[in-house]
């Protein structure tokens, strides 16, 4: 789950672009790369191989290590063909697959880009320059959050895009943090109500609430539009899920905890939707 900003967060490990503590195993950034190739697929062994942002949708893209529900997305259930592309794609070292255990303890798959997959969706322009490529995995710890969170990325594209919305952006919460960190240490605390409302965020309770994951996007008439999503759990405390639903964020539950999520803000007077995951 993503935390409310606040100054002791400026020394948080996610605002570290090239690496998190904790071992190799852990997400990296790849940077954007100015010198472009005119190709845009990767060439191996004489053949055209797959390329990684045909499962990886370019602007989907985050840094958390995903699982097959992406991937099922890009290929509407194509299992088999899907397989065989994870196939090439690992072969060629250009993504990287793990198995974890899920929430119910049951296998869960993952995928992620590999340092090479990043840099091939960078010179193959398979990215916007605007959007930031990731690689690798995270802390085993976020690991089903994390995947969820694709998932809701999944869901609310979805609306998006039927109703005509078009290059959607993703901004993650340490993204978001970090720009925060770096105009607080410029201008002050006492400057946290401009600085909030210049990032599209409200100042809630003297904290600034940062979501899980931001999409921004045209709408059909063309109008630059946002949305900030946040997944909320049994973990929140009441006064955290107040702060985010006071926030305006959409917020979304898994079906086994919307119920008592949502008792939990009418005890509080609020009442903010919670959509379902």
């Amino acid at each position: 789950m993503s935390r409310d900003y606040t100054r002791s967060d400026r020394k948080d490990s996610r605002y570290v672009e090239q690496s998190t503590p904790g071992g190799a195993s852990d997400r990296q950034i790849e940077q954007p790369d100015r010198s472009h190739s005119s190709e845009h697929h990767a060439k191996v062994d004489n053949h055209t191989s797959p390329s990684p942002a045909h499962m990886f949708p370019a602007r989907s893209h985050d840094s958390r290590s995903t699982h097959y529900t992406r991937s099922r997305h890009a290929y509407r259930e194509q299992r088999e063909r899907m397989q065989e592309d994870i196939r090439n794609l690992a072969r060629q070292g250009l993504i990287r697959q793990k198995t974890c255990a899920g929430p119910d303890a049951n296998p869960r798959e993952r995928l992620t880009l590999t340092k090479e997959g990043s840099k091939l969706l960078r010179t193959n322009r398979f990215l916007p320059e605007d959007q930031a490529a990731y690689y690798g995995f995270v802390k085993p710890t976020e690991a089903n959050h994390n995947a969820d969170i694709s998932r809701l990325y999944q869901k609310e594209i979805t609306k998006i895009l039927d109703q005509g919305g078009r290059n959607p952006r993703v901004v993650l919460d340490f993204e978001l943090k970090k720009n925060l960190n770096r105009d607080l240490a410029r201008f002050g605390t006492e400057s946290r109500q401009e600085i909030a409302a210049r990032h599209g965020l409200q100042v809630v309770r003297g904290k600034i609430p940062v979501p899980d994951l931001r999409i921004e996007y045209e709408t059909q008439d063309c109008a630059a539009a946002r949305v900030d999503l946040e997944l909320v759990t049994e973990h929140y405390r009441p006064g955290q899920l107040a702060d985010k639903a006071r926030a305006g964020f959409s917020l979304y539950a898994s079906p086994a905890e919307r119920d008592h999520l949502r008792r939990v803000l009418e005890q509080q007077e609020l009442t903010a939707e919670i959509l379902t995951l």
